[in-house]
C-alpha cells in the first residue's frame, strides 16, 4: 500500500524584496573581441539590447540585505569588479560586501577590460564602465526605496537546450558538443509577487553556457537570454531576472556560431520550458491539500489550494565567506607567460609577412589566450590560497547560492541531491573571472581546456561543496 498524504507542499519564501533594471547597452562600435578566433576588434551593431538588473533580498524584520546585481556580461577583472562594486555601493548608499555581481555570462557582450583601451574601440571601455556604475548604483537606490512583503514561489521544469561540451574527437579534447554524455537539464524558476498577487518578477535558474555566438559575431548580444526573457515578459507582464547555474562543461547543443538567428531560438526553447513551470505555480500562501472524498459516479477524492501561515517561509539566514582554495602546483610566472606572449605575436608578423594568413590567425588566439592569462596573473590575491566569493542565503524553503568562479556542474546537482527537500537557486560565476574554472578532481592533467587553465588545486571544487553543504546543514538543523 502506497502511504497516504494529505497534503501536497508548495515550496515557497517569504520576504522584502525589489527590483529594477535598464539598458546597458555599450556604443556599438567599442571593442568586442572576446574569441581568440575573432577577426574583428570593434562590433558592427547590437543584435539585442544588455541589461543590467539589481534585485534585494530582505528578511521580513531585520536590517540585514543581500543584493544581487546581474549584468549581462561574460566576465570582469578584478579591477573592474571593484571598482563597479565600489561605486555601485557609494550611490547606493550600502556596504559594498552586500553586493554580489552575477554575470549572465554571454560572450556576445565584448571584453570589457581596462586593459584593452587601447585597442580599437578600446577608449570607449573606461566610459563606459563609470556609465555602468552610475546606473547599478541608481538601480540599488531604486530598489531600496521600493522594498516591499513578497512572496517567492518555486517551480521546476527541464530543458535540452544545455549539452556536455568536453569532447574527445579521437585525437584531443575539444571544447564542444558531446552528444554522448547526459547534461543537467534542471531549469529552476520563481514567481515573485506582492500582498495583492500582483506579479513583481520571475527568476529563471539555468545552466548552460551562453555560446551560441562566436568568432564570427561582430553584434553586440545577450545571446540566447535575450529571446529567452522576451518570451517570459512578454507572457508574465513582468521583468524577468537570469542567473546562470554551474555550467563550466555546459554549451548550447548548436553553437559557436554567427547567426544571431541561433541565439534567439535557443533563447525560445529555453523561455517556453521556463514558461511551463511559472504557468503551473500555485499562488503564494498556499499548499495544495486533500479536501475529502465527493461521490460521484466514482468516489472521487478532491484537492484544493488552501491558505496556510506563512511564518515558517519567511525564516532567513544569510553567510558570506571568501573560501580558502590553494593554488594550483606550477603556475606559470607573469615573466614566462610575458615571453610565451611576445613569441607568439612575433611569429604571427613572422606568418602574415609570409601571406600564411591561416598560420597568422592560428597565432593571434594563442597570443590572445597568453594576453588574458597574464592579465589574470597580475590581479591574483598574494599566498598560497585564492579566497573564493561565496554567498549563501535561507529563505523559507529555498536556498540561494551565489559563488565565484565557472563550477563544474557537480556543484549544484550534488547539492541539489544532498538536500532534495530544499529548492536551491545557484548563481555562479559571481564577482570577478581571477578563480576561473573549478573542475573536479579527477579531470585534472587530462588536457581539457577548463582544467588546462584552473588556478586552483585538484580537488578545489570538492573542498567548495563539503563547505557550503555542511553550512546548510548547520542552517537547517
Amino acid at each position: 500500500m502506497t502511504p497516504s498524504h494529505t497534503e501536497d507542499p508548495t515550496p515557497q519564501s517569504r520576504c522584502r524584496f525589489a527590483l529594477a533594471w535598464c539598458d546597458i547597452t555599450p556604443p556599438a562600435n567599442i571593442y568586442h573581441r572576446m574569441w581568440g578566433a575573432a577577426k574583428h576588434d570593434r562590433a558592427t551593431g547590437v543584435h539585442r539590447p544588455l541589461r543590467a538588473t539589481v534585485a534585494i533580498f530582505a528578511p521580513m524584520e531585520g536590517s540585514e540585505q543581500q543584493i544581487v546585481l546581474a549584468l549581462d556580461h561574460c566576465v570582469m577583472g578584478a579591477t573592474e569588479h571593484a571598482n563597479l562594486v565600489a561605486q555601485a555601493a557609494e550611490i547606493g548608499g550600502v556596504a559594498r560586501e552586500e553586493i554580489l555581481v552575477a554575470f549572465s555570462h554571454t560572450h556576445g557582450a565584448g571584453l570589457m577590460g581596462i586593459d584593452r583601451a587601447n585597442l580599437p574601440g578600446g577608449d570607449l571601455i573606461p566610459p563606459y564602465l563609470q556609465s555602468l556604475g552610475e546606473k547599478a548604483g541608481a538601480l540599488v537606490k531604486q530598489c531600496l526605496a521600493s522594498l516591499q512583503p513578497a512572496g517567492i514561489v518555486y517551480g521546476k521544469a527541464k530543458c535540452s537546450l544545455a549539452t556536455h561540451r568536453d569532447f574527445w574527437d579521437g585525437k584531443q579534447f575539444v571544447c564542444g558538443h558531446n552528444p554522448g554524455v547526459p547534461a543537467d537539464d534542471t531549469v529552476i524558476v520563481a514567481r515573485v509577487t506582492d500582498n495583492a498577487g500582483q506579479m513583481l518578477a520571475s527568476i529563471v535558474n539555468y545552466a548552460c553556457h551562453p555560446t551560441t555566438l562566436a568568432w564570427e559575431n561582430t553584434l553586440i548580444s545577450p545571446d540566447y537570454i535575450g529571446a529567452m526573457r522576451e518570451v517570459v515578459e512578454r507572457d508574465t507582464g513582468a521583468p524577468c531576472l537570469f542567473l546562470q547555474g554551474a555550467s563550466g562543461e555546459l554549451g548550447p547543443r548548436e553553437g559557436f556560431v554567427g547567426d544571431t538567428a541561433v541565439a534567439d531560438r535557443n533563447g525560445r526553447e529555453l523561455g517556453y520550458a521556463a514558461l511551463s513551470a511559472l504557468t503551473a505555480l500555485a499562488a503564494a500562501g498556499t499548499n495544495f491539500v486533500y479536501a475529502g472524498p465527493v461521490v460521484s459516479g466514482a468516489t472521487l477524492g478532491s484537492w484544493k489550494h488552501q491558505p496556510i501561515d506563512t511564518t515558517s517561509k519567511a525564516g532567513w539566514k544569510l553567510q558570506r565567506w571568501h573560501e580558502p582554495l590553494h593554488y594550483r602546483p606550477g603556475q606559470p610566472t607573469i615573466e614566462q607567460t610575458q615571453a610565451e606572449l611576445d613569441q607568439f605575436q612575433a611569429d604571427e608578423a613572422t606568418a602574415r609577412s609570409a601571406g600564411d594568413e591561416t598560420r597568422a590567425a592560428d597565432l593571434r588566439a594563442l597570443a590572445e589566450r597568453k594576453n588574458r592569462l597574464l592579465h589574470r596573473l597580475h590581479q591574483l590575491p598574494p599566498g598560497d590560497t585564492y579566497p573564493l566569493q561565496v554567498v549563501l542565503w535561507h529563505i523559507g524553503d529555498a536556498i540561494w547560492l551565489g559563488v565565484q568562479g565557472e563550477s563544474y556542474n557537480l556543484l549544484q546537482t550534488e547539492l541539489r541531491r544532498r538536500f532534495p527537500d530544499k529548492i536551491i537557486v545557484v548563481a555562479s560565476i559571481a564577482a570577478d573571472w581571477g578563480a576561473s574554472y573549478l573542475p573536479p578532481r579527477e579531470l585534472y592533467d587530462t588536457g581539457i581546456y577548463q582544467e588546462s587553465i584552473a588556478i586552483v588545486a585538484a580537488g578545489s571544487l570538492e573542498q567548495l561543496i563539503e563547505v557550503i553543504a555542511e553550512r546548510i546543514t548547520v542552517t537547517n538543523s
